[in-house]
């Protein structure tokens, strides 16, 4: 097995977290392990959801959402859903699934029987939303929600009072005080320390600012860029420019995060791009993302996006489908929610990588690469250095927990094997042979469920490892492993190790035998420890 490194961030912030749309969250947590190939190791498992579209309160595992659109966390630790589709804003405490805010009740369906939202301020168990999608909580604990069915940003302050800060219900792009301004879907919004506001007001593809007072004022240029939609019928699309901040143009911003210094981060969603918002020096960049050009030009003929696709590494080459919510890092980075790639990726030092996920949509829990998501909508980091994020196409909040060797690992140089957050016991002591970590075969099969037998066939000795109707078989001084399944053909992997005996205990390539029933397997050199954890499962 190829070695491990160390990930050395910065130690997490001692300030109260403000949530994964608002404010600087957590490093992503110390000590954490990389793969050989810069992989952060972690554990993807479902926090809360079990999937269904519905709406249930109660055990975090049996509640039910619709569309989580948008996560953050409040002083006391607790975490708050922007649950879309059922007008609600939920919480998540102590493993329970609460409303925070909106009706206990459904009060009116449409015509195919799902809750519609409204408009109407109050007690926080009496107000009404609309499709609320973006979260933001302030130092103090007010919560700030971006309405988007409402048109209208909304304030939960911490006596569960909810007001209207700006925007009236009515679809416009307008600035003014308070009702007096109009917005068309906002999306996203962050929250800075002197109460400033600031919106990304996607369907008018531009950042809004909102003052202490509900005065709302537009940063950015809108859009000129018109296309047709269907024959006959025009309609004005976003657009893309970097430079100065008064003349800078989005497409459907959808994602909003402050930076350690006030300056914001957006998610250009219709550009596939990532921009950085410098609010003092009062200019607009591209950090990561890029697109084809056709021409010369981004769009295609009446195209309402640039093209997306998936690639990570140098982050001005780096591609993204669809990324929305965002969530800053201690230490200088940008976790991001990129939807129709269905995974989790981080912008680093003018890098991208991939988090956990893949292009593929699916529920499966699991580690890194083999999770699967289904349209993430938004991130955000604990305290702790876990992420959490709002799932929206599988109903779900997802938690990601970078590994953590188990504590009572030593520095000795013994081989040691932990499954999950276990360490392995042995009859005799695991070893390396020829760069291979080596395991006496009965006590790492019987960790898994596995019943050991030998056989003799054709002068071969051949050790079986079975569990239900697999079966793995080894032979002693012989490389290679075959994996039998009852009713299937047998698969044969070539390997460069081969199981021999030494004092009476049979030794065999751990990697191989963890390969062939599903797990992943990692080296980490400075505790010569091999890590075995559960590829991805599905509850």
């Amino acid at each position: 097995m190829k070695p491990l490194k160390h990930l050395f961030v910065s130690s997490v912030v001692a300030a109260t977290l403000l949530g994964g749309s608002s404010a600087m969250a957590a490093g992503l947590s110390a000590d954490a392990l990389l793969a050989s190939n810069g992989q952060i190791l972690a554990d993807v498992s479902t926090f809360a959801g079990i999937g269904d579209f519905a709406d249930h309160n109660g055990a975090a595992l049996s509640a039910a959402f619709r569309a989580p659109g948008s996560v953050a966390q409040l002083p006391d630790g607790s975490i708050l859903v922007a649950d879309t589709r059922n007008h609600l804003i939920r919480k998540i405490s102590d493993g329970n699934v609460t409303t925070f805010a909106g009706p206990e009740l459904v009060v009116t369906t449409n015509i195919q029987g799902f809750p519609t939202g409204g408009l109407l301020d109050g007690k926080s168990s009496e107000a009404f939303f609309n499709e609320p999608s973006g979260l933001a909580v302030d130092a103090k604990g007010n919560v700030y929600v971006a309405d988007s069915g409402n048109n209208a940003i909304r304030k939960i302050d911490v006596n569960g009072q909810v007001t209207t800060l700006a925007g009236n219900g009515v679809q416009g792009n307008k600035d003014g005080k308070g009702a007096a301004a109009f917005f068309n879907h906002p999306t996203d919004v962050a929250v800075a320390e002197d109460g400033t506001v600031y919106v990304a007001d996607s369907l008018n593809h531009v950042i809004r600012k909102i003052t202490v007072d509900g005065t709302v004022s537009t940063l950015t240029a809108g859009t000129t860029r018109a296309i047709e939609i269907r024959p006959g019928k025009a309609s004005f699309a976003g657009d893309y420019a970097d430079g100065s901040l008064s003349s800078a143009k989005f497409n459907e911003p959808s994602g909003i995060v402050l930076d350690a210094k006030g300056n914001l981060y957006v998610s250009d969603t219709g550009n596939q791009r990532i921009r950085y918002i410098d609010l003092k020096a009062g200019t607009v960049s591209t950090v990561a993302g890029s697109t084809p050009t056709t021409g010369g030009a981004m769009y295609g003929k009446n195209e309402l996006y640039a093209g997306g696709d998936y690639a990570d590494g140098d982050a001005l080459k780096a591609k993204f489908d669809f990324p929305k919510g965002l969530a800053y890092t201690s230490e200088g980075g940008l976790l991001i929610a990129d939807s129709l790639n269905h995974a989790i990726r981080y912008l680093l030092n003018g890098k991208v990588t991939t988090i956990a996920g893949t292009i593929t949509t699916g529920e499966a829990d699991g580690v890194e690469r083999a999770a699967e998501f289904y349209n993430p909508s938004d991130i955000f980091v604990t305290a702790q250095g876990n992420m959490v994020v709002a799932d929206a196409s599988n109903n779900k909040i997802r938690k990601i927990a970078p590994y953590h060797l188990p504590a009572s690992i030593g520095n000795d140089q013994q081989v040691k094997v932990v499954s999950g957050s276990k360490v392995i016991t042995f009859d005799a002591q695991p070893e390396i042979q020829e760069g291979r970590t080596m395991v006496p075969v009965r006590a790492i099969s019987e960790t898994f469920g596995y019943e050991v037998k030998y056989i003799q066939q054709d002068g071969k000795s051949i050790v079986q490892l079975t569990k239900g109707d697999v079966t793995v078989e080894l032979t002693i001084g012989q490389t290679g492993v075959v994996r039998k399944t009852a009713g299937q053909a047998d698969v044969k992997q070539a390997t460069d190790a081969s199981p021999y005996v030494k004092q009476d205990h049979t030794y065999v390539p751990i990697r191989f035998f963890a390969e062939q029933i599903g797990l992943d397997v990692q080296w980490d050199a400075p505790h010569q420890t091999a890590i075995l954890r559960t590829k991805s499962y599905v509850k």
